[in-house]
């Protein structure tokens, strides 16, 4: 277990402190940003509803329920359980990382709640809207990807804490994402 801490915190060192740029340093405290993202939901939101009417509306709270599931499991279940200091607040590392957040949250690293959720809504879409809308979907695992790895760049997680949360996101949309299907599917 001390091997495996050790390369993932060599590799939070690579991408905090070595594989950086100032346009890297601009752009990934944006995306990370939930109001960045607002116009995306609201797109979504639109599509699935003009779309597909009343079976919209359960899509809605399938996504919505993909979200409180993913969230309750990193945050309740596993945060409270597995404790991690974060990256941010680790008196080892002050003498290198880069917090580029301007506040240091004070919960577990352990697991990522945004890789978490944000997998999790990657993987439900992709379930739900692949057959209706072809290649697009796979886009959103570039959207949870890219917002996962610049928590690790601003210094507030591990990449181990971005590749478990990743894990429950990924399955809980996948089964969030199957159930839809199976009941009600958009067609």
């Amino acid at each position: 277990m001390q091997q495996l801490l050790s390369y993932d915190r060599d590799l939070f060192r690579l991408i905090n402190s070595r594989w950086n740029n100032n346009f890297f340093d601009w752009l990934m405290p944006w995306l990370r940003n939930a109001n960045v993202w607002f116009p995306l939901y609201i797109f979504l939101l639109v599509l699935v509803l003009v779309n597909f009417k009343t079976t919209g509306w359960i899509w809605l709270l399938f996504a919505a329920g993909t979200v409180i599931c993913t969230d309750f499991v990193s945050s309740k279940l596993i945060k409270e359980t597995i404790w991690r200091i974060r990256p941010c607040n680790d008196p080892d590392l002050a003498s290198w990382i880069r917090v580029l957040v301007g506040y240091r949250p004070q919960n577990s690293s352990f697991t990522s709640s945004h890789a978490a959720n944000h997998f999790g809504m990657a993987m439900f879409f992709f379930t739900t809207l692949i057959k209706r809308f072809e290649h697009w979907p796979k886009l959103f695992f570039l959207w949870a990807f890219g917002i996962s790895y610049a928590q690790v760049y601003v210094g507030v997680h591990y990449p181990l804490d971005i590749f478990c949360g990743s894990l429950v996101g990924l399955g809980i949309g996948y089964l969030t994402g199957r159930s839809f299907n199976n009941k009600y599917a958009l067609n």
